[in-house]
């Protein structure tokens, strides 16, 4: 049997690297926006942390056709678990600040004002081998999926097991 260590693999100057960001990143990037006020309710994150995670929730798996608030739910339980987890709080909010400060350092403003999707894919796979990103696109893989409203989008009509299963329900459309 194979035991997997869950601990997170980010080390103190991952995080020391972080903070020293932050007086430049936070003197260069503004609050959230309006359309972000819901972010305001956050208990164990910042609010623009959680913004953040929307935005780039939406640049992993972009939807034209999903409203916002599918990607808020599908990210809103990380403001929960944060609470839980002061190591899942780190990995957020450091996550977060890098992309915050790599935006500011590549276009001179937060990765929440960039415009244009293209920037913000670009320094998305920058972090593509992070822990940060590898979270993040892991879990976002169930939590919007997992979503009924997801699915009538997508036109998926649901688990078929309990109708005994697919072969019978338009396995041959």
């Amino acid at each position: 049997m194979r035991t997997i260590d869950k601990r997170g693999k980010f080390s103190r100057r991952i995080v020391l690297q972080g903070a020293a960001a932050a007086p430049a990143v936070a003197a260069t990037i503004g609050v959230i926006s309006a359309d972000c006020a819901w972010a305001q309710a956050a208990k164990n994150l910042q609010p623009r942390t959680l913004a953040i995670l929307v935005q780039a929730a939406r640049d992993i798996f972009p939807h034209d056709q999903f409203p916002d608030r599918l990607y808020v739910a599908a990210v809103g339980p990380y403001d929960t678990k944060a609470g839980q987890d002061e190591a899942l709080k780190l990995l957020l909010e450091v996550g977060a600040l890098r992309l915050d400060a790599d935006a500011a350092g590549k276009h001179g403003t937060g990765y929440l004002e960039l415009n244009w999707e293209d920037d913000r894919t670009a320094l998305l796979r920058n972090i593509q081998h992070t822990l940060f990103f590898k979270k993040l696109r892991g879990d976002l893989v169930v939590s919007l999926y997992n979503q009924k409203e997801v699915w009538t989008r997508l036109d998926y009509e649901g688990s078929s097991a309990e109708h005994g299963g697919y072969i019978n329900r338009g396995f041959n459309d």
